[in-house]
């Protein structure tokens, strides 16, 4: 008997992307929650100097709120798995209103990591002060602002080189963020349950009009006019201003990508997570903070409520200043996460727009040594530390900018989300619930009802926050300018970039942008060299639009039992002149369709597979090769479009007997249609 390693394919490419693994709903939910569950830090604070001590039921109000914000999204990557807000909105209102969205969007990564890496530098600042008060350190006393705007600079930069160089920001280490933040949670709650009990609380006030007491900034050009005394008005005023508790949603649809199968089941999993745990984290910590610190001392402390808020608890001061220590560091893991997400996220949105063709062919050009869309990187963070710089470490005045970026990009999403009810009535989705049928047209009611919550809240934002409109209303009309111009001159030598592949009426939201990969070229193809154990599953794939092997192989539960490698042979030489392997003949546009379209559905059902390129004048029996030198147990293939099965079939046969030698059995699995059991084949050798 001869081994299967006598088989020997040499100089092989294995086509690498930035997916095809995918991750737990709570590895999901942590990297969300890394985002969302960082402006517990911040929005009691922010929400209160504009609104007063009732802020905390406009928070609360809004955590509610979010659930349904959360199932605009799970319906929408229903349909996308890259259901991000440029794609929903591209697909339901066209072009114009697709940049106008993403203009707004990157208004708000591009505040999200200065926010959060300056709201951890007032903690830290707070706490060093602190420390030297107490012990009576004359030099251990830092100004707070400038300090915060230094730390959130160096943290900018520090992860500007870690997602240049391509270190991944892995769901292992946000998971790890999350379980300390979790700690700290429930020791926080616990504690202040108990002082509550102790010593006693001051009340909240209730949300009635009266109560309201809004700062002249809040008021913005409604100042001096009787709007804000209408009941409506105010509270749409306070909703306005707390709406930031919301950010971080979007990163639920950028991490659709990665979660596991059940796909559709897991996504709502981990909306639901997200959903719980920010509306218990987000919301008690502004009550804890009205009901526990008193009102003359929390003034001081509305930059870093939760520092302050454990400063009050009951027990030894040196206990409650070593929770303060233990509350900052887990502060700066999760903002600096936030901060990490903005730069991923900003990237992850751009490079979409650029495989439209609205971004010129540079921003996508990668690193030459990494591979990473470092153009796309370098412009984010120079973005958010030129606003660092512009801020000064002012907190409040990047809070209500932010706000801006945030509820026009959720809007929009909304309504391209009920556009797409009736446009595409018929597509397969997850569907917002409150749907009322009249004959043969369904209203989606709590999806309309949604998005006109969403809409009032933005509009009243336009005219209550002057900084935000001013600021956003630019920033957006200058990206929303560049957008447009450089479609013009760069879109049409863009269609190079589309995947040629027949419409698919049963997947209308089908991807048509080609997947960007990284070549890397082996020598010698085996089991050891793939990191993959004896006995995987080949899936051949040599056209894009005849994926029936691996949607047969991807529906049961094949890939989560064992290895799948899904190979396309290049039928032809790939070598240049001197006999060297050429990467970029071998994947050539043909096959980067092909893997492109393998990626989509692997992503669709969140099962892995691993991608094999290799070369061959005869691929069957190129693909048999591969079989032995990878010890493979089972085959799946398409029947084949240009000649019947049993031609197909023998001429397998003839190909496997002329490899008979190795004494190896094989079973082929081929399939004709979706619907139909596939043919089995076996051979014996």
């Amino acid at each position: 008997m001869h081994k299967a390693t006598d088989v020997s394919i040499r100089n092989y490419v294995i086509p690498v992307t930035v997916m095809l693994s995918f991750v737990s709903f709570w590895r999901a939910s942590a990297i969300v929650l890394c985002d969302l569950g960082s402006s517990a830090y911040y929005v009691g604070g922010i929400a209160e100097k504009a609104i007063g001590k009732a802020a905390p039921w406009f928070i609360l109000a809004i955590m509610l709120f979010s659930y349904a914000v959360r199932s605009v999204y799970i319906e929408s990557c229903s349909m996308f798995v890259r259901g991000g807000v440029y794609r929903v909105v591209r697909e339901a209102m066209g072009g114009v209103a697709a940049k106008f969205s993403v203009s707004a969007l990157m208004f708000d990564y591009v505040l999200t990591g200065p926010i959060s890496g300056v709201s951890a530098g007032l903690y830290l600042a707070a706490l060093i002060n602190e420390l030297g008060e107490h012990f009576h350190i004359a030099f251990m006393h830092v100004p707070a602002a400038w300090f915060a705007a230094a730390f959130a600079a160096l943290v900018t930069i520090y992860f500007w080189y870690t997602n240049r160089v391509g270190v991944p920001f892995s769901s292992t280490r946000a998971l790890r963020i999350m379980q300390a933040t979790t700690v700290m949670v429930v020791i926080l709650i616990g504690w202040c349950i108990y002082t509550i009990i102790t010593k006693g609380f001051h009340p909240v006030p209730a949300p009635i009009p009266s109560n309201f007491h809004f700062s002249e900034s809040a008021l913005g050009w409604l100042k001096d006019t009787a709007l804000p005394s209408f009941t409506l008005v105010a509270v749409l005023i306070g909703l306005g201003h707390s709406v930031l508790a919301l950010s971080g949603e979007e990163t639920l649809a950028q991490v659709n990508r990665e979660i596991e199968a059940p796909k559709q089941k897991n996504l709502q999993r981990t909306g639901f997570i997200v959903f719980l745990y920010s509306l218990l984290f987000t919301s008690l910590v502004s009550f804890f903070a009205v009901m526990i610190i008193p009102d003359a001392d929390r003034v001081k402390y509305l930059d870093n409520l939760i520092g302050g808020l454990s400063m009050f608890l009951a027990g030894p001061f040196a206990l409650r200043l070593a929770f303060h220590a233990f509350v900052v560091v887990v502060g700066i893991l999760i903002l600096s996460g936030a901060v990490n997400t903005a730069i991923i996220g900003s990237n992850g949105v751009l490079s979409r727009v650029a495989e439209d063709g609205v971004l010129p062919p540079w921003f996508r050009t990668p690193h030459p040594k990494h591979g990473t869309a470092h153009h796309i990187i370098n412009v984010i963070v120079g973005l958010q530390l030129l606003t660092i710089l512009l801020s000064r470490g002012d907190v409040d005045m990047l809070g209500e900018a932010y706000a801006f970026g945030v509820v026009w990009s959720f809007a929009m999403k909304g309504l391209a989300v009920v556009i797409l009810r009736f446009t595409h009535p018929d597509a397969k989705r997850w569907k917002f619930p409150l749907n009322i049928r009249f004959g043969k047209v369904e209203l989606p009611l709590g999806l309309m009802a949604t998005t006109a919550i969403l809409f009032m809240m933005a509009i009243m934002n336009l005219f209550t926050k002057k900084a935000a409109t001013i600021t956003g209303g630019i920033f957006t009309l200058v990206f929303f300018t560049a957008f447009t111009l450089s479609e013009r001159k760069y879109a049409k030598g863009q269609e190079s970039n589309k995947i040629k592949v027949r419409p698919n009426p049963d997947d209308p939201f089908r991807e048509t942008s080609r997947e960007r990969f990284r070549l890397q070229q082996r020598d010698t193809l085996s089991a050891a060299s793939l990191e993959i154990g004896p006995g995987c599953v080949i899936v051949g794939i040599n056209e894009p639009d005849d994926l029936r092997a691996l949607d047969q192989v991807l529906a049961g539960d094949i890939a989560e039992k064992q290895d799948v490698i899904v190979i396309c042979v290049h039928r032809g030489s790939v070598d240049d002149a001197g006999g060297q392997l050429v990467p970029e003949r071998l994947v050539a546009d043909h096959e980067t369709d092909v893997f492109s379209e393998i990626v989509f559905s692997a992503e669709k059902v969140g099962k892995p597979v691993k991608l094999l390129a290799i070369a061959g004048n005869d691929p069957a029996r190129a693909l048999l090769e591969a079989v032995i030198a990878l010890q493979a147990s089972d085959v799946w293939l398409g029947s084949s479009r240009t000649r019947s099965l049993e031609n197909q079939e023998a001429h397998l046969r003839e190909s496997w007997q002329s490899l008979a030698h190795f004494r190896k059995s094989l079973s082929i699995s081929l399939v004709v249609t979706k619907e139909e059991e596939p043919k089995q084949l076996t051979f014996v050798g």
